[in-house]
């Protein structure tokens, strides 16, 4: 049997050739401070499960159903619940801004118990609480786990999806807004996602071109904006995120993730030509053979089959290619003809790098 001793894994390659540059919205740029998302939290419980909740020894369930019971008018004692179609699940949901009551958000429910499967199970009404402790959503509807196989390769059982996990789709309805007034605001602060002083200071001119002297750059991730008060402040926000900025290409950038073998290249990579690559592959050819040993005739023994393993390894003879022209894209080209597989580009690029010859700044995750 021939093995190939390199693994082809998928390469993503986004590249730029030459400074470009190109017209970004403002709000693809930045967040507004005091906009943000907030994290809701709750604990409930999933019923109707085809026996496979949580066992006898999660006391909490029981416990948890006991209380349940007990606030519909029916007294129970915990240490006589025997159930195993209900389980004990945490339940989060992401509150967006400006979320008004009567809207509803999507919902996670996953198992903190023993419970094998939650699927199709019914999730009794939960309460979420925000990180200041008060109630700002009520959360209630069927789990589903989505589709996809889960194989098992220890008990060579496979099952659909992933079963202790699940979501409800608007399973979860506000109550309580935030208590945020944008309209009492003077002024709001823009961050930039990922901070950048060259970027703030455009963003900053832009905005003051637009509407002069209400934007101030206070450091390469904020801009203070001054909100009017004769105008509405919406309008006014709006109009600011939609204005473009010319931005360049970003600084040239590989990123390298060796786990996986994929490679992330961008930005205007510029390479100190002329550079020559050699590259040659390894194969291993494993060939077993079975050989029946014979005893004497007339002796005691017995015939034995035993294998004869052969290997044979094969190395492929080295091509040099040169790479003329200092760009990503001759570079990606050469690489290419040459056939490599992700982890011989890995290391063909820090040989590169090594060497003085490429420009860019490398990223290994």
């Amino acid at each position: 049997m021939l093995k190939r001793l390199l693994l082809i894994i998928l390469i993503v390659s986004f590249c730029s050739y030459g400074a470009t540059s190109s017209d970004i919205k403002i709000r693809d740029l930045v967040s507004v401070e005091g906009f943000r998302t907030n994290y809701l939290t709750g604990y409930g419980i999933v019923v109707g499960l085809n026996g496979t909740g949580d066992g006898t020894t999660s006391r909490y369930t029981l416990i948890s159903i006991a209380n349940m019971l007990r606030k519909m008018g029916i007294y129970i004692d915990p240490a006589q619940v025997r159930t195993k179609n209900a389980a004990a699940v945490m339940v989060t949901a992401n509150l967006p801004p400006f979320a008004k009551p009567g809207m509803t958000v999507d919902v996670q429910v996953a198992s903190i118990g023993d419970a094998k499967d939650i699927r199709n199970g019914l999730l009794i009404r939960t309460p979420l609480y925000g990180p200041d402790g008060k109630i700002y959503a009520f959360a209630q509807g069927p789990v589903s786990t989505g589709g996809g196989y889960l194989e098992s390769n220890k008990t060579g059982k496979i099952q659909k999806g992933f079963t202790t996990a699940g979501i409800i789709p608007n399973g979860a309805i506000i109550e309580e807004e935030l208590p945020f007034d944008f309209n009492s605001l003077t002024e709001i602060t823009l961050n930039l996602k990922n901070p950048d002083f060259k970027k703030a200071s455009l963003i900053a001119k832009t905005i003051n071109k637009k509407y002069p002297n209400v934007a101030q750059l206070l450091d390469a991730t904020s801009i203070k904006v001054k909100l009017p008060e004769e105008t509405s402040k919406a309008d006014f926000l709006a109009s600011i995120l939609d204005l473009k900025v010319s931005l360049d290409s970003d600084k040239p950038t590989i990123v390298i993730y060796e786990k996986t073998g994929t490679v992330i290249m961008s930005g205007d990579i510029v390479i100190d030509a002329p550079v020559y690559v050699s590259h040659g592959n390894i194969y291993v050819s494993v060939e077993t053979k079975p050989i029946v040993s014979q005893p004497p005739p007339l002796s005691a023994g017995q015939t034995v089959v035993t294998q004869q393993t052969t290997a044979t390894v094969t190395e492929e003879k080295g091509r040099i290619i040169e790479i003329e022209k200092p760009t990503l894209k001759d570079l990606v080209k050469a690489l290419n003809d040459l056939g490599v597989s992700p982890y011989d580009l890995i290391a063909i690029i820090q040989a590169i790098k090594n060497a003085g010859k490429i420009n860019a700044e490398i990223i290994v995750m």
